[in-house]
């Protein structure tokens, strides 16, 4: 039984779906750009989807708003502020409201930047994933290392002093030398945020169809750990599985995540999470991007509205919440997915037996070794299937 006493933060996630080509390893909803992108269109059938959900949020105040994709910087400056100027117009935004979005190198420049911040984007995640070029063909981004190396140096002649950047390890035939370089770089281009990401073969990708030849586990690993100790040294903290960051720049849109908070979900197979009373319900939205465009603001936009049962609850919340290399409070835990501890109590004492977890009346946290084997960690909180 829920026991909902307040709720939670709130973030909006804004899906932006297209690219100038798919990856080969991305799962995102991502589909690449094969006619006139449209923008205007699409920023009018985004603001409809909002008012539909808004309802859902009266009275509450968005934390946060995440531009993402596919590759948001494909749309002008002009439809960006459209559309905030849309979503200040519907919803209360917290003055220190963070507002990101997601940058490819290759679809940016000074000036472009320059007008994303006129419209009230006041942070950047650039995807860089790595600085070999021989590296970023196999990926199949559209950009080079030194294209990388300006969208950088452009974000902060724009004036933002707050952005990230997209690394990943462990790509095909790469050494741990060359992750530590492409690290490195990242370093000295003074981003304030870091993400480093591990290449995996995701379901439905070319990369899963099609295997490259990809370093063995314990040379991942040890790219790991010597990423970990080279970022540590110059200041990024890790603060998450695959975040690192500056004192105070952590990504509060992720951290909201991360502990369970709520979010609305507007665009293109975007989900929402939203807490009320009796529960969690849960929204996605139409994937495809013509059908989402045509029923924008209708019913039929919402294809899915699953609740979330206790059990599940649970899970969840362990999912994200175990990310955090400083972990949650046992209260945060109550709060969010309306528990009591005690519906957890013992697979926490089957965990911290395994060496998984440490448990103490302040805070729940993964150890080292939880960390290295998170997919473990979670699985043990799995609801159990009623026998048959």
């Amino acid at each position: 039984m829920f026991n909902v006493t307040s709720l939670p933060p709130l973030s909006l996630y804004v899906h932006i779906p297209w690219c100038v080509r798919k990856c080969p390893y991305c799962d995102f909803n991502s589909h690449a750009v094969t006619d006139a992108l449209p923008e205007m269109a699409y920023v009018d059938a985004l603001l409809r989807d909002l008012e539909q959900d808004l309802p859902r949020v009266w009275g509450r105040t968005v934390q946060t708003v995440f531009l993402g994709g596919g590759t948001p910087s494909l749309f002008s400056p002009e439809a960006i502020d459209r559309l905030l100027s849309g979503v200040r117009a519907r919803v209360t935004l917290a003055p220190d409201c963070e507002v990101t979005l997601e940058a490819n190198p290759g679809t940016t420049d000074q000036a472009r930047f320059e007008g994303y911040r006129r419209a009230g984007i006041n942070r950047l995640s650039i995807g860089v994933q790595s600085f070999d070029p021989d590296k970023l063909k196999v990926l199949g981004r559209i950009h080079g290392p030194d294209e990388a190396i300006r969208a950088a140096a452009a974000a902060r002649a724009a004036g933002f002093d707050n952005f990230n950047l997209d690394l990943m390890f462990g790509l095909p035939r790469q050494s741990v030398e060359e992750a530590l370089s492409d690290a490195r770089t990242a370093i000295a281009l003074l981003p304030t945020h870091l993400s480093v990401y591990q290449l995996t073969l995701e379901p439905n990708t070319f990369f899963h169809a099609h295997p490259p030849a990809l370093p063995d586990d314990d040379t991942i690993w040890a790219m790991q750990e010597a990423v970990q100790a080279l970022l540590a040294q110059h200041g990024y903290c890790q603060y998450e599985v695959s975040a690192y960051a500056q004192t105070a720049r952590e990504c509060r849109h992720n951290l909201n995540y991360w502990g369970f908070g709520d979010y609305l979900g507007i665009g293109a197979g975007a989900h929402a999470k939203l807490t009320h009373a009796n529960g969690i319900t849960r929204l996605v939205k139409q994937r495809q991007p013509a059908a989402y465009l045509d029923t924008a603001g209708r019913a039929e936009n919402i294809v899915s509205k699953p609740s979330v049962t206790p059990a599940d609850a649970a899970f969840e919340f362990m999912l994200n919440a175990l990310r955090l290399t400083r972990g949650f409070s046992p209260t945060i835990f109550a709060e969010r997915a309306g528990l009591p501890l005690t519906a957890v109590e013992k697979t926490l004492r089957q965990a911290k037996t395994k060496g998984l977890l440490t448990v103490d009346d302040a805070m729940i946290r993964p150890t080292a070794l939880g960390q290295r084997f998170l997919n473990d960690l979670t699985a043990l909180f799995l609801p159990v299937e009623p026998a048959s």
